[in-house]
């Protein structure tokens, strides 16, 4: 099975190659390989497992090897290609389109970084009205960006006064970070969580 994945967000794209992938994966940079070598990687077994599981960088960007890609669509092995954009137009692309998934992860176009600076800042003060500042943002927002904002900020806090409060929200921040990444909850909820604990600390 082959899925590309493609973007600009390649945090995103890596966690879901690794869903696909597992932990274990061969990676190959396609920028560097010939026509000659795609049997072995598609269609060879290594010595330790008849499937493998490999992940491809870059491999639009040598032409060569990725106009012969089409070629390959009944690969034994998972794997998946990683490419920051590509190119739709091609004739490559048309033939993949509707055989591979096709994965996009792009960044949120328009990220206002002041607004969400004054949501932490009202939340050390207003945890209620923080949230509802956010209710107004939040569907135009990543969770997980923003919460990564929302620590970029509580870092410049901690440089300009490293009180029991500016420590205790960079060690709120690091447990909210895992659980975005592993909890079932909305991630939402998680951070409105964070927002209305800030002013108690």
């Amino acid at each position: 099975m082959i899925k590309i994945y493609y973007g600009d967000d390649r945090v995103r794209a890596k966690e879901a190659i690794q869903q696909f992938l597992g932990l274990n994966y061969e990676v190959i940079d396609g920028a560097n390989l010939e026509p000659s070598t795609l049997p072995t990687i598609f269609l060879g077994a290594s010595l330790f497992a008849e499937k493998r599981s490999i992940l491809l960088r870059d491999f639009s960007e040598n032409k060569s090897v990725y106009e012969k890609l089409p070629d390959y669509l009944e690969t034994p092995h998972n794997i998946a290609i990683l490419e920051s954009k590509l190119d739709k137009r091609s004739a490559t692309f048309k033939a993949l389109k509707g055989k591979v998934e096709l994965c996009e992860f792009t960044l949120p176009e328009k990220t206002n970084f002041n607004q969400v600076f004054d949501i932490y800042k009202t939340a050390k003060n207003d945890g209620p009205k923080a949230v509802a500042i956010l209710a107004k943002i939040k569907s135009s927002e990543d969770p997980i960006q923003f919460a990564g904002l929302l620590n970029s900020q509580a870092i410049r806090d901690f440089a300009l006064r490293q009180g029991s409060k500016e420590k205790r929200a960079l060690k709120e921040l690091s447990k909210l970070d895992l659980e975005l990444k592993s909890s079932k909850l909305q991630p939402w909820l998680l951070i409105e969580s964070f927002l209305l604990q800030v002013s108690s600390w």
